[in-house]
């Protein structure tokens, strides 16, 4: 089982439009009749942003609460919930929904950093260690986000600090402006520096996606797909859906003699409170 690929499927993020992708979800049952689709398809895990009224990233602990019963009416996919879904959102409201509605797993980005250019993604180590501690509380596993090798080095901290429990569970973001380039040569560095027993999943942003995608499987990591990400399915052709990524993903996983985890599965891969014993 050990061997199984995790697909996670990150759906709707905070920045993509309708104008970017007409078929991007948005609204709370829009979002939850697509990440069912995606379980359907192959998706173990739902990583989660959510959009208030006029479309925007925010996180409103409301739409949160309402999209993930919606979710849960549905199907057993393993919920993971972002903490940074709005770049003008207060430390409060980054971790409110994380400890009242105690998803499985969420978002711990470890590091600050220049974002696309324009603006800043502030993650202190004030904040960092509060996030921590919540997480601990409230029994949410971090997916610590790895955007720069610096990234995983203040992981390195934190676990010292027992605000993060072992073993770890890494996503390694490629091609985030401001952040490490969707190379494969970056893949393999990142993934060099991880500990043995860590778990790992990756993605490249835009064009990177596809390369990334096949050199994590190849080197035995989970992935993640979706508009989040990337709008288009290929060049020039917008997504039809994100199930599309998904069934793409499982395709090629199965091609690579790997299979896919269904929820249970990467419950008990990644030690999940929700696991089967």
């Amino acid at each position: 089982m050990n061997n199984k690929t995790i697909i996670t499927v990150a759906t709707t993020g905070a920045f993509p439009t309708k104008e970017d992708n007409p078929n991007i979800p948005l609204t709370p049952k829009e979002i939850a009749n697509d990440v069912y689709e995606c379980w359907q398809a192959g998706a173990a895990i739902a990583h989660l942003h959510m959009r208030d009224d006029q479309g925007k990233g925010t996180m409103n602990i409301d739409k949160f609460t309402e999209t993930v019963a919606l979710i849960r009416e549905k199907c057993d996919i393993v919920i993971n919930l972002t903490t940074s879904g709005d770049l003008n959102a207060t430390d409060e409201t980054r971790m409110m929904h994380v400890a009242a509605l105690k998803p499985e797993l969420a978002s711990y980005d470890c590091g600050s950093m220049n974002w696309a250019h324009s603006g800043l993604f502030i993650n202190y180590p004030k904040f960092l260690e509060q996030l921590g501690q919540v997480m601990i509380d409230s029994g949410v596993k971090p997916e610590i986000e790895i955007f720069d090798a610096g990234m995983f080095y203040n992981s390195l901290y934190y676990i010292k600090k027992n605000l993060i429990n072992t073993p770890a569970y890494y996503q390694l973001v490629l091609g985030a402006a401001g952040g490490t380039a969707a190379t494969v040569e970056n893949l393999v560095y990142l993934r060099n520096l991880l500990p043995p027993e860590a778990h790992w999943s990756a993605f490249g942003i835009g064009k990177g996606h596809m390369p990334i995608l096949l050199a994590t499987l190849a080197l035995g990591g989970h992935v993640r797909v979706g508009m989040e990400d990337n709008v288009y399915y290929s060049k020039g052709r917008l997504a039809q859906s994100n199930a599309e990524f998904v069934s793409r993903a499982v395709r090629l996983a199965d091609e690579a003699g790997r299979g896919t985890a269904t929820p249970a599965e990467a419950r008990q891969i990644l030690g999940l409170k929700g696991a089967v014993l």
